[in-house]
C-alpha cells in the first residue's frame, strides 16, 4: 500500500525529461525567443519618439543577468565566479558588444522587421572573410553563392523599402536606417571576431560569456545613458506615455529575458538534435522573424518586399548547406596518423 503514491512523481519526471529531450520542442523554443525577441524591441523603439535607446539596453542587460542568476541558484545552469583578471581581458568586447546592440537598436528603430533582418545578413558575408583573414578560414563556391543572394536581396529589399516612401522625412529615416544597419554589420562582425580571439585566452563557456558580456555592457550603458540621453521629466513622459507605460516597461523586461532564452535554446537545440539541425533552424528562422514584421507591424508589402525576404530565407538555406558540407569535408580529411 505505501508504494502507491510512487508513480505520480515518476510519471511527472517521465514528462519533463521527454520535454527536455524533444527535438522539435527545442525548435520551437529557440524559433519563438527569437521572434519574441525581436518583435518586444521593436514595439519599444517604434514607440512615440522614444530616444533612450542606451537605458533600453541597459535593462535588457540587468534582466539578463537577473534571470541567468536566478537560474544559476536553482541549478539548472552554471557559469564562473566574477574575476578582474578575467574581467580587464574581456572588457575590450563589452565595449564592442554596446557598439552592436546600440547600433543595432537604431537601425531596428529605423527600418522594418523584414529589411532589418535581411540586410543582418550581410554581416555573415564580413565574418567569413574576417575568419579567412585571421583564422585561415575558406569561402567555398557555395557559400560564395550565398553571399551572392544575400546582397541580391538586400538590393530588392532595398528597391521595395524605396518605392514604398512617400515623403521626405521618410526618406530621411530610411537612410537614417541604413547607415545604423551598415554600421551593426560592421560593429557585428568585429564583435564576433575579436570574441573568438579573446575566449581562446579566457576558455569561456556560453553562460560564461553571457555573465561578462551583460555584467561588464551595464555600466557602460548606463554612463552613455546619463551623458547622451536626455533625463528631463518632459522626455521621460515621451518615452513612457501613461497610456501604454506598463505595457513598454513589460516589452523591455520581456526583450531582456528572451535573450537568455535564445542563448538557453540555441544550446538546448544543439544537444537534442545537432549542430547540423540547428544551423538550418537557424536559416529557417529567418522567415518567420521577417513575417512577424508583417503580421505585427506595418511593414511595407509589395512585390520587392516580399520578394526579398524568400530571396534572402533561400541564401540562409544554401549558406547552412554549404557550412554543413564544408564542415563534413573537414572532418573527412586524413590527418598524418591515419598515413602508414
Amino acid at each position: 500500500m505505501e508504494k502507491s503514491g510512487s508513480p505520480l512523481p515518476v510519471i511527472g519526471h517521465s514528462f519533463f525529461h521527454s520535454i527536455t529531450n524533444s527535438g522539435p520542442i527545442s525548435i520551437f523554443a529557440y524559433c519563438f525567443s527569437s521572434i519574441l525577441m525581436t518583435v518586444t524591441n521593436k514595439y519599444v523603439l517604434s514607440g512615440f519618439s522614444f530616444n533612450l535607446n542606451f537605458f533600453l539596453l541597459a535593462v535588457q542587460s540587468m534582466v539578463c543577468l537577473f534571470v541567468i542568476g536566478s537560474l544559476k541558484t536553482c541549478g539548472i545552469i552554471t557559469y564562473r565566479q566574477f574575476n578582474k583578471d578575467e574581467a580587464k581581458k574581456w572588457s575590450p568586447i563589452a565595449f564592442l558588444l554596446v557598439a552592436m546592440i546600440y547600433t543595432s537598436s537604431k537601425a531596428l528603430q529605423y527600418l522594418s522587421i523584414p529589411v532589418y533582418t535581411i540586410f543582418k545578413n550581410l554581416t555573415i558575408i564580413l565574418i567569413a572573410y574576417g575568419e579567412v583573414i585571421w583564422f585561415g578560414g575558406k569561402v567555398t563556391t557555395m557559400a560564395l553563392s550565398s553571399f551572392l543572394l544575400m546582397v541580391l536581396s538586400s538590393v530588392i529589399a532595398y528597391y521595395g523599402d524605396n518605392a514604398a516612401v512617400k515623403s521626405q522625412d521618410d526618406t530621411v529615416a530610411m537612410y537614417l536606417g541604413y547607415f545604423w544597419m551598415f554600421t551593426n554589420c560592421f560593429a557585428s562582425a568585429a564583435f564576433v571576431l575579436i570574441m573568438r580571439k579573446r575566449i581562446k585566452l579566457t576558455n569561456f563557456k556560453d553562460f560564461d560569456t553571457m555573465y561578462y558580456n551583460n555584467l561588464l555592457s551595464v555600466p557602460i550603458l548606463l554612463i552613455c545613458s546619463f551623458i547622451f540621453e536626455d533625463w528631463s521629466s518632459d522626455n521621460l513622459s515621451l518615452n513612457f506615455p501613461a497610456d501604454n507605460r506598463f505595457v513598454t516597461i513589460s516589452a523591455m523586461v520581456l526583450s531582456g529575458a528572451s535573450s537568455v532564452g535564445i542563448s538557453y535554446c540555441s544550446a538546448w537545440c544543439v544537444r537534442v538534435t545537432s549542430s547540423t539541425t540547428y544551423s538550418m533552424v537557424g536559416a529557417l528562422n529567418k522567415l518567420p522573424i521577417a513575417l512577424s514584421g508583417l503580421v505585427f507591424f506595418n511593414a511595407v508589402v509589395n512585390f520587392w518586399s516580399v520578394s526579398s525576404i524568400f530571396v534572402g530565407f533561400g541564401a540562409g538555406l544554401v549558406y547552412a548547406v554549404a557550412k554543413q558540407k564544408q564542415q563534413k569535408e573537414s572532418q573527412a580529411l586524413p590527418t598524418p596518423n591515419n598515413h602508414k
